[in-house]
């Protein structure tokens, strides 16, 4: 069982719900596939039991001695990555087409290292993440191979809970691919509804069970039912509506999950979400 923790929009609270339900759902297999901000294993104390580098297409190389600066290769390049008969790697999409017209066959193709993969060991099972190299971009490739990754240690078929990344875009897609549920996180403001129902209608397009928490609700309770409105619409089910409480910012500072701290409001109606969900997901 895979469950995708998701919000359209960066800051909805998606990293502290993620974390407080690998906490109270026990054994379970954590996988960070918000690459570009991988924080989930900022909250537990563990160690890296693996390390791999992950390569993603090629860069081009020009070599200098056999290169006789005919500029056909500028010409053709559609990205505008060659300048001055040298490479820009940041710009290199490693199309190749620079390669068929040089008459000097001087350009060849490296492997691009854009980041490390780690399997992390921690109390609760093992966190499956990335650090991406600078200046490299979160690609589908990664995600899909980080959910990869969990496969040879899920032996007891745990559920495997994914911390995804904000938007629509293609880590997210990697992200719900071939998952079992999503459970949406959002916010009761107007950029909040808008990317909800982008992010709804994604998990329609995929057929994925879709779930709804609305995070800090009592901040704005005209556009917290709004949020309900639209699920109810979409017939999907509003599993949480988690109060704002200031313990959150203290869990986030402290860098523990929030159900660490046992009188807090936001912590009791999370355990009350988990209850619903299991409901729909067992």
């Amino acid at each position: 069982m895979e469950l995708v923790v998701l919000s359209g929009k960066g800051g909805t609270g998606k990293t502290t719900i993620a974390t407080a339900l690998s906490q109270l759902a026990k054994q379970v297999i954590k996988v960070d596939c918000d690459v570009d901000a991988p924080n989930l294993s900022l909250f537990y104390k563990g160690k890296n039991i693996k390390k791999e580098e992950f390569i993603s297409g090629k860069k081009a190389i020009i070599d200098k001695n056999k290169c006789i600066k005919c500029g056909k290769c500028e010409e053709v390049c559609r990205f505008e990555a060659i300048s001055d008969f040298s490479v820009n790697e940041f710009l290199c999409e490693g199309c190749t087409t620079c390669s068929l017209v040089c008459p000097q066959n001087a350009i060849t193709f490296e492997d691009e290292h854009i980041a490390d993969t780690f399997i992390t060991d921690v109390e609760q099972g093992i966190i499956s993440r990335a650090i991406m190299k600078p200046g490299s971009d979160g690609s589908g490739k990664l995600i899909t191979q980080l959910r990869k990754n969990v496969k040879q240690y899920n032996k007891n078929d745990d559920l495997i809970i994914i911390d995804g990344s904000p938007g629509i875009g293609c880590p997210v897609i990697s992200s719900i691919t071939g998952s079992n549920a999503v459970l949406i996180v959002t916010e009761p403001t107007k950029s909040g509804v808008e990317d909800m129902i982008r992010t709804i209608s994604l998990c329609e397009y995929f057929g994925v069970l879709t779930m709804i928490c609305i995070n800090k609700y009592d901040i704005n309770l005209e556009v917290a039912c709004k949020i309900e409105e639209v699920a109810k619409d979409r017939r999907i089910k509003v599993v949480g509506k988690i109060p704002y409480d200031d313990t959150v910012i203290k869990s986030i500072n402290e860098l523990k999950p929030i159900t660490y701290y046992k009188e807090s409001l936001a912590n009791k109606f999370i355990k009350d979400m988990w209850s619903n969900i299991k409901k729909i997901i067992y």
